[in-house]
């Protein structure tokens, strides 16, 4: 089974789809759906559009080499509750901007988040 079949797979049954559901839904026919989770067929890039947007996930989700249904090993408890917490997806997105920032940086954006949740609702 190739990774794009086994992370489709995945995030189907996570999305408790059926495979007719999931060709249903992206105007595929089923057995098109079978071949790519079986890894006997890889779909073009449109198809992999349909797929990402029918099953809310960014295409790369289904692209990427490593999937992993649980956090690495030794991850700090509170950050895995976090991440449980806000969901994967939200997770992902806020750790790949934030390591764009320089410290000084970082700060200055927590400072305005607590100005726009705590100061602007007193007034």
């Amino acid at each position: 089974m190739s990774h794009f079949g086994q992370h489709l797979l995945q995030y189907r049954k996570q999305r408790k789809m059926s495979q007719q559901e999931l060709a249903l839904k992206t105007r595929l026919g089923s057995q098109t759906i079978e071949k790519y989770e079986s890894g006997l067929q890889l779909p073009d890039t449109q198809t992999i559009l349909k797929l990402s947007t029918v099953l809310d996930i960014p295409a790369s989700e289904l692209l990427e080499k490593e999937y992993q249904d649980s956090p690495p090993l030794h991850l700090d408890p509170e950050i895995e509750q976090l991440v449980n917490e806000i969901g994967t997806k939200k997770a992902k997105l806020i750790l790949r901007k934030a390591k764009e920032f320089s410290e000084e940086d970082f700060l200055r954006v927590m400072q305005m988040l607590y100005k726009i949740k705590y100061e602007e609702k007193s007034l």
